[in-house]
């Protein structure tokens, strides 16, 4: 591989990364309930998937009972968007970011269960780590906004299992099919809670900028995100792409320190509790990387 050619790869990741993060701010400029506001994303999203994904061929080609287990990893990828924008809603963006890093502690107690191995003991030592540091972020917080919290911590918890599953699944077929299934059902599945709810009190149709907030959410933030992953895979050692992931929380904060009133929320014990986890993260990643060279 070429220099020029890894560059490229890195600039993608990145590229995608920062469209992620990109996706918080959004969702708090989008005047749409979590829930609403993530089928608007979901459909949006997979009629722009259409036009980079052969459904058609794939779906004669793939087990019916493989198409169930995707639906149902689909349904608990929309549980996160919902939990992660409600987060949002109910504290501020930088508060869903923050708990969204957090994930690798939920997946170090999701991968045990799923793929029968013993807890490690380096993620027992984390996840203790990170208590005191949760503790900094809500010590100050305010009490309206102790609800975003568990709202995020939910999206967190959602986001690693659904991780977890989608791991043992994404090889079994094109990835960007799967990517299409899955939210095609949370889509369905969404749609199918609003039709049977009370919806009269509720926004259902964007108005105004949403329609372009909407937009930018499913296009770029999803679409082009997913798309920019892919292309990077091919080029870029798994270690890299899950190490990136992490960076997501931090572009994502960054951004909503500058274009969002976030900052005035919060305390010096938000941004240091979040920095330390997101340093724990990464310290983690690296450790791991250490070990497995080491057992190689």
């Amino acid at each position: 591989m070429t220099d020029t050619v890894e560059r490229r790869a890195y600039l993608q990741l990145h590229l995608a990364m920062l469209l992620f993060g990109f996706a918080a701010i959004l969702g708090d400029l989008i005047h749409l309930s979590p829930t609403v506001l993530v089928w608007w994303r979901l459909l949006i999203t997979i009629f722009s998937l259409i036009l980079v994904v052969n459904v058609l061929s794939e779906w004669k080609k793939t087990p019916k009972v493989l198409l169930l287990k995707w639906t149902g990893i689909g349904a608990i990828v929309a549980l996160h968007w919902i939990a992660f924008f409600a987060s949002i809603k109910l504290a501020n963006a930088s508060v869903a970011l923050v708990c969204l890093a957090t994930g690798s502690i939920f997946t170090s107690f999701f991968e045990p269960v799923f793929d029968r191995s013993r807890l490690k003991l380096r993620e027992i030592i984390l996840a203790i780590l990170v208590v005191p540091c949760m503790v900094m972020i809500v010590s100050d917080l305010d009490v309206s906004l102790i609800n975003g919290v568990w709202a995020g911590l939910a999206s967190s918890a959602l986001l690693s299992l659904f991780g977890v599953l989608n791991k043992k699944m994404v090889h079994l077929g094109q990835p960007m099919f799967i990517t299409f299934i899955e939210l095609a059902s949370g889509c369905v599945l969404i749609g199918l809670f609003l039709l049977f709810s009370d919806t009269s009190s509720v926004q259902l149709m964007p108005r105004g900028l949403d329609w372009l907030y909407l937009l930018l959410l499913a296009i770029g933030c999803t679409t082009l995100g997913y798309v920019l992953i892919l292309y990077s895979l091919k080029n870029l050692s798994a270690f890299t792409i899950s190490l990136a992931f992490n960076l997501e929380p931090v572009y994502g904060m960054i951004l909503a320190f500058f274009l969002l009133k976030d900052a005035s929320q919060l305390s010096w014990t938000f941004y240091l509790g979040g920095s330390l986890i997101i340093l724990l993260i990464f310290l983690d990643a690296f450790i791991q990387k250490k070990m497995s060279r080491n057992n190689s």
